[in-house]
This record gives C-alpha cells, sequence and structure tokens, in this order.
C-alpha cells in the first residue's frame, strides 16, 4: 500500500511538471520568434551599420536602430499572428484583449531596456573605432540578450503565459 501511494504521489508531480511546461508553450513561441527576428534584424542592421560608416556615430546609431526596429516588428508581428490565429478564434474577447495589454505592457518595458542599451552601447563602439557592423551585431547581441530576459520575466510576474 505504501508503494502505491508513492507511485501516485511521484505520478502527481509528473503531471504538474508536464502540464507546467504546456503552460509555458506560449513562452517558448515567442522566445523562439524572438531569436529569428533578432537573427534578421541583427543581420540587416550590421549590413545598414556598414553602409553608413562615412556618416556620424549618432546618424549611423538613430539610422541603424530605426532599420532594425522596422525589421524586428515587421517580422514579429507575422510570426506571432501565424502562432497565435487558430488560439485566438477560440478565446473570448475579453480575455484576448487582456493577455493582449499584458504583452504590449510588457514588449514596452522590455523596449524601454532594448533601447537604454542599444543606442549608448552602439554609439560607444562607433565612437571606439570598432566596425561599424561588428559594433551593431555586438550591441545588438547585449540589448536583445537583456530585452528577452526582461520580457520573460515580466511575462511570468504578471502570469501571461
Amino acid at each position: 500500500m505504501a508503494n502505491l501511494k508513492k507511485i501516485q504521489e511521484r505520478v502527481v508531480q509528473l503531471v504538474k511538471r508536464i502540464m507546467k511546461l504546456k503552460v509555458n508553450r506560449e513562452l517558448l513561441q515567442i522566445n523562439r520568434n524572438f531569436i529569428i527576428c533578432f537573427i534578421a534584424s541583427a543581420s540587416l542592421s550590421a549590413v545598414a551599420a556598414q553602409l553608413l560608416v562615412n556618416y556620424d556615430s549618432y546618424q549611423t546609431t538613430t539610422i541603424t536602430i530605426i532599420i532594425g526596429y522596422v525589421i524586428y516588428f515587421g517580422l514579429f508581428s507575422s510570426l506571432f499572428y501565424m502562432d497565435n490565429r487558430k488560439r485566438y478564434k477560440t478565446m473570448e474577447s475579453k480575455l484576448i484583449k487582456k493577455e493582449l495589454l499584458k504583452l504590449i505592457s510588457s514588449f514596452g518595458v522590455g523596449e524601454i531596456i532594448y533601447l537604454g542599451i542599444r543606442w549608448p552601447s552602439l554609439y560607444y563602439f562607433l565612437e571606439i573605432g570598432i566596425e561599424p557592423y561588428l559594433a551593431s551585431i555586438i550591441s545588438e547581441v547585449i540589448a536583445t540578450a537583456c530585452y528577452m530576459l526582461s520580457v520573460t520575466i515580466f511575462l511570468r510576474k504578471t502570469k501571461t503565459f
């Protein structure tokens, strides 16, 4: 009898772990989308930075970041829509609005952190003479890592996923 109870407890613990993984599936999809968008954005931003080599550092920094944003959000919006269109069709509109508000809030916090790191770091790297494409990639890696971490933490704390 004691062995049966231990087995039941282990099964219950295993089921809880599996359920928790399913809850975080959306979070994994978002992080996957972050990485895909990061690769596209970082690559094209590096090219743009190198093409802007003859401009002042602040101009190169600003234009490179704008190009990165356009690429990132264009691609992320498409991926997010494709991943969630079926899910949102079955949800109540009230729940969709609540979830989207939490997502936008999380991304907003992440964007403040991203921009607060990306602009000064890219500008600094350009000013100390690092090649523009390399400066762009380095600052993008640092800023995106902080962005992903902050958004993931914020989504977990607000229990969005």
